[in-house]
């Protein structure tokens, strides 16, 4: 055959063959020879699927390697040379037909609708324009199936475009009825490539379902069975100064909050300056030293000493601990205070605490009796541990992510990492810097906050050493430990995120989620110290806690698929866990299983507590509140172990996450109404952010729930969820999640921050415990 070519354009030219013949014994041997490459395949054409089976096609039809035009002005003219062979003993009927292709090459912003099969794969080549750096090739079906691929190669003769050998060059993607891939005109010298479209013999790599009346080698033609119509439009994607805008845009948003904070801040200052010039009020009329230890826009502080006070009303006159008893203030680091065990190693400490824990109405007074300064290095340890463990668990999560981005780079396989394709913004060496950048606010709001509670921490100290005695007397203990602990949780949630979403997947998940878990068990900790400073957790403690829940939740990543064995082990120590923490709060602690006989004593504790509290007073508990909270949250655990036993989510790192945030809201909930029940008020700072918490969580929530991609299905399914951007054409819905949770949590902080304010010129044996 010759080619006559006239214009400029790109020659290509499409080979049509079909033959009747079955036999696949003696197929019909196709060879192109053209000037630059040779071509050759069979008729019957085969391919292999799942299991080996075989599909047969008596159709092919294949584009040829094109032709670049000729710089000269003249008519240029090529030869091809088909030849056409069988070993077949008797004669086999074969049509043949060679035709020029007239829409080869696409064009910019113009739809093109073509056919595709197996067996007569397309491809089309296009050209950067002068203008143009970057485009994005989006293509669209009506039907999910049959599935397909998308593959984007350079300028090389021969083209890849079978199912077996497809994945040899360039980028591809799987398709279903979506597919986006971005293409940089960096990575290609030429500043031209071929899109090409192949369609595979079976569906299961799109998650579709391998025909079951195909078994073993059985000759079947599939000529007409899995054709597909696609659509491809190819647009230009975002200039530069898109993403200087996007970048000025994030830091400058969060920058705003340290603004509003400084504002608050002076405010704040200039009130106290003319309360003290002023005079001090009585604290009977609810107003006092505040200029030390209530910096309106931070925490509540850390250090304060726990010295108890008389306690007429709770302990019948007896002083719990007298004024001169109480340590020096100011000395954090004497050494004969640095280990706890040295204020309760005599055995009437221990019955004292027997005595006074099981009150049925206690004060904060009778929880705050240990040594400031111990239990103040105590809190101090969440901070040094959560540092350690976020520097040991993220440089290996760094390392991974870092290895997973240069997989996809060399292979060029797209179905590696569920990005948002249509809204996948590349910078250097990372596919989607979009889902990165969006998740500044984590660090920049973490570090805001961290400079907050050390503005109250210095203040609180100041406060310590002029001796002021609401700073020793009076208001919640301040210990700020476990903040520092919340704003580097915070900061690491951020820097975990980021690393998720260099590549996000199915395995590295729960990178995402793990310091999650640790800020709402850090929160619920922190809850409960404000009423409870001598019993919290300790932070060794605390974080073996968290290190069995993020081992559960990799194991769910593993095993929670379809393993019902998983699940039910998983509900029974949910269960369990729920039954054990509630006990500890219900007793203050003072739960004991040891004494003589320890291996029955439980069981005769138990049954004494059960005939005490259920038979001889069963009209009421001994203590109310505690035993409402403790049966809604037993009841909504274990709601959630039977849901999770019943459906088993395959998302376990999120199923264990709202968990941990209902039991969170839960608790902030009782603590809330049982504050406005014992008469205390929110001030306007703490009343702000609880709105403001509860609007933009709100708001966040609703783009969280945009899926975008999801990682429970296969790569081509997670893509028809892919939309557009809508935020400056740069951030999509994930990323405004990432803006708005990072300041719903840093408004969830102020709130525990701020929240009891308001008791801080009220005695310490006046505030109620719950």
């Amino acid at each position: 055959f010759s080619l006559h070519s006239v214009s400029p354009q790109v020659d290509a030219v499409r080979v049509y063959v079909n033959s009747s013949s079955e036999n696949l014994q003696y197929p019909v041997l196709f060879v192109v020879r053209q000037q630059k490459g040779v071509l050759s395949w069979q008729v019957p054409l085969i391919f292999r699927g799942l299991y080996q089976r075989t599909y047969n096609y008596q159709e092919v039809s294949r584009t040829l390697c094109p032709t670049e035009p000729t710089p000269e002005t003249r008519p240029s003219d090529q030869i091809i040379f088909v030849d056409v062979a069988s070993m077949a003993p008797f004669n086999i009927a074969y049509e043949l037909l060679v035709t020029r292709l007239e829409n080869f090459q696409l064009e910019t912003n113009k739809a093109f609708n073509f056919t595709a099969s197996p067996s007569q794969p397309q491809y089309f080549l296009y050209k950067f324009p002068q203008d143009v750096d970057s485009v994005i090739i989006n293509v669209v079906s009506d039907a999910a199936y049959p599935c397909s691929v998308v593959s984007v190669q350079d300028i090389v003769c021969p083209v890849y475009d079978l199912d077996h050998n497809v994945e040899f060059n360039g980028v591809y993607q799987s398709m279903t009825k979506q597919a986006a891939i971005t293409v940089q005109r960096k990575d290609f010298p030429g500043e031209q490539f071929f899109v090409v479209f192949v369609i595979k013999p079976e569906d299961y790599a799109c998650g579709g379902s391998v025909p079951s009346s195909i078994h073993g080698n059985v000759n079947r033609t599939w000529n007409l069975q899995r054709m597909k119509n696609l659509q491809v439009t190819i647009v230009p994607s975002i200039k530069k100064s898109v993403y200087i805008q996007a970048m000025f845009f994030s830091f400058l948003s969060f920058l705003s909050f340290y603004l509003g904070s400084v504002v608050v801040a002076f405010v704040h200052y200039i009130r106290v300056q003319r309360k003290a010039s002023a005079g001090r009020l009585s604290p009977e009329h609810g107003s006092g030293m505040m200029t030390s230890s209530h910096p309106i826009s931070a925490s509540t502080p850390e250090g304060s000493s726990y010295g108890a006070i008389d306690e007429s009303s709770s302990s019948g006159g007896r002083p719990l601990s007298s004024p001169e008893r109480r340590p020096p203030a100011g000395s954090d680091t004497d050494s004969s205070v640095e280990e706890e065990s040295d204020f309760d190693t005599m055995p009437e400490i221990e019955s004292d605490k027997n005595i006074i824990r099981t009150k049925v109405f206690l004060y904060l007074s009778d929880l705050s009796r240990k040594d400031r300064r111990i239990v103040s290095k105590k809190y101090k340890i969440y901070f040094w541990n959560i540092i350690t463990i976020a520097v040991f668990y993220a440089l290996p999560v760094i390392q991974l992510v870092i290895t997973y981005q240069t997989v996809v780079n060399v292979t060029g396989n797209q179905d590696i990492c569920y990005y948002n394709f249509l809204c996948a913004h590349p910078l250097g060496v990372l596919s989607a810097f979009n889902n990165i950048l969006s998740n500044v606010g984590h660090m920049m709001l973490g570090f805001l906050f961290l400079l907050i509670v050390l503005r109250r921490d210095i203040l609180h100290r100041r406060a310590m050493e002029m001796k002021d005695i609401y700073t020793l007397d009076y208001g919640i203990p301040k210990h700020f430990g476990l903040f520092y602990a919340m704003g580097i949780a915070l900061m690491m949630e951020g820097v975990l995120s980021a690393c998720y979403h260099v590549c996000p997947n199915y395995s590295n998940f729960q990178f995402d989620t793990s310091f999650m878990y640790m800020i709402a068990g850090l929160c619920m900790l922190k809850l409960y110290q404000t009423r409870h400073p001598d019993i919290n957790a300790s932070a060794y403690s605390a974080y073996a806690s968290f290190a069995v829940v993020i081992s559960l939740a990799v194991l769910g990543v593993v095993f929670g698929k379809n393993d019902v064995w998983f699940w039910v082990i998983f509900s029974m120590i949910h269960v369990l866990a729920s039954l054990a923490l509630s006990t500890q709060i219900y007793y203050m602690g003072r739960f004991k299983i040891d004494g003589p006989d320890s291996d029955v004593g439980i069981f005769r504790r138990a049954v004494m507590v059960l005939y005490t509290d259920c038979i001889q007073q069963c009209s009421r508990p001994m203590y109310m509140d505690r035993m409402v909270l403790l049966i809604v949250g037993n009841l909504v655990n274990w709601s959630f172990a039977i849901f999770g036993l019943v459906y088993r989510p395959r998302d376990f790192a999120s199923y264990i996450l709202g968990i941990f945030i209902c039991n969170l809201l839960l608790y902030l909930a009782f603590y809330i109404i049982m504050k406005l029940r014992s008469s205390e008020k929110l001030l306007p700072i703490p009343m702000f952010c609880i709105v403001a918490t509860a609007v933009v969580w709100a708001a966040a929530l609703y783009f969280f729930f945009q899926t975008l991609s999801s990682w429970e299905e296969t790569p081509a399914e997670s893509r028809e969820k892919n939309r557009p951007c809508i935020l400056l054409g740069f951030f999509d819905d994930h990323d405004v999640w990432h803006f708005l949770s990072a300041a719903a949590l840093f408004f969830s902080f102020l709130v525990l921050l701020t929240l009891d304010d308001d008791l801080d010129t009220v005695r310490r044996d006046k505030i109620p415990v719950f």
